[in-house]
């Protein structure tokens, strides 16, 4: 027994929309960019779809589906004979997709293995690369401040992952010797003291320098004493073993030979200085200049 049902010989854009599974509003804009060619119209002005309409409908929703981009889509439809053709055909197309995939998994595994280690480092801590939460790992849960990490995370900006880790071991010594972190306290709010109604000649200026120096001197006696310093030392080999220079690459080194680790990033150092603001006073950037003489005379 044969069926009554007789299927329809054109359909209208919302059934030809759900049959393909996209939208109306897709299918106009599949019209607009010349994807898909403007159908028949009924009596009523509205457009019909036919079979070669819905064949092509459901090679385009499956293409796109793919990730190819609507225009790629309308130039290979616009010449079949380049399906094969490779380079701007349909296969230069299909490589240069493949590259964008490849490039998005390398994205979306580095974003997963950000937040692997928020959840393993705290949210903050984690948001530093992996280079240098690997440096503080070993600290007691809490014993790095808020403002420690905002440092980091400044400097790691600026000078990248490498020069972060090696300031790091300046927040390990502070937070593992009590003492120390109270006396950094102290000199800090003293520093903060110098605000705009303190005068550049004033004595407290020179003063707080010294005492700025003082404490900068006794901080790298217990790095050195701690081997903190000789980390430092193992921290550079483990990044020159992790991004060896390239033979032309002479230019990203330091002063000491040793690659700088800045090669990623998109602004110069100087640069990215500029971008910065820090509120400092006249008598707190003098303090600092005197800090710098201090130390550099007794080089």
């Amino acid at each position: 027994m044969y069926s009554s049902f007789v299927p329809p010989r054109q359909v209208r854009i919302g059934d030809a929309a759900a049959f393909v599974g996209t939208t109306p509003r897709a299918i106009r804009h599949y019209h607009e960019i010349g994807l898909l060619p403007e159908p028949v119209r009924g009596g009523d002005g509205r457009r019909r779809y036919g079979y070669e309409d819905m064949i092509r409908l459901l090679w385009i929703r499956r293409t796109a589906d793919a990730g190819i981009a609507l225009d790629d889509i309308r130039d290979a439809f616009a010449d079949p004979a380049s399906a094969s053709a490779g380079g701007d055909g349909i296969a230069g197309i299909l490589e240069r997709l493949e590259e964008t995939l490849v490039a998005q998994e390398a994205e979306l595994r580095r974003q997963r293995t950000a937040v692997q280690r928020m959840r393993a480092e705290g949210s903050r801590m984690g948001l530093l690369s992996d280079f240098v939460t690997g440096r503080l790992t070993s600290l007691p849960e809490g014993s790095l401040r808020q403002a420690d990490l905002d440092t980091l995370l400044v400097t790691e900006r600026i000078f990248g992952p490498l020069g972060a880790a090696v300031q790091a071991g300046r927040f390990i010594a502070l937070a593992t010797h009590p003492d120390l972190r109270e006396e950094s306290d102290r000199v800090d709010a003293a520093e903060e003291a110098l605000d705009d109604t303190i005068a550049v000649d004033d004595p407290r200026v020179a003063r707080v320098a010294a005492e700025r120096h003082a404490f900068e001197e006794a901080l790298h006696a217990v790095i050195e004493d701690s081997g903190l310093a000789a980390d430092d030392d193992a921290l550079f080999d483990s990044w020159d073993a992790l991004h060896p220079p390239a033979a032309d690459e002479g230019a990203g080194e330091d002063e000491t030979g040793r690659g700088s680790g800045r090669g990623h990033e998109l602004m110069s150092v100087l640069e990215a200085i500029g971008k910065m603001p820090y509120d400092f006073s006249p008598a707190r950037l003098r303090c600092m200049e005197l800090a710098e003489e201090l130390a550099a005379n007794e080089v």
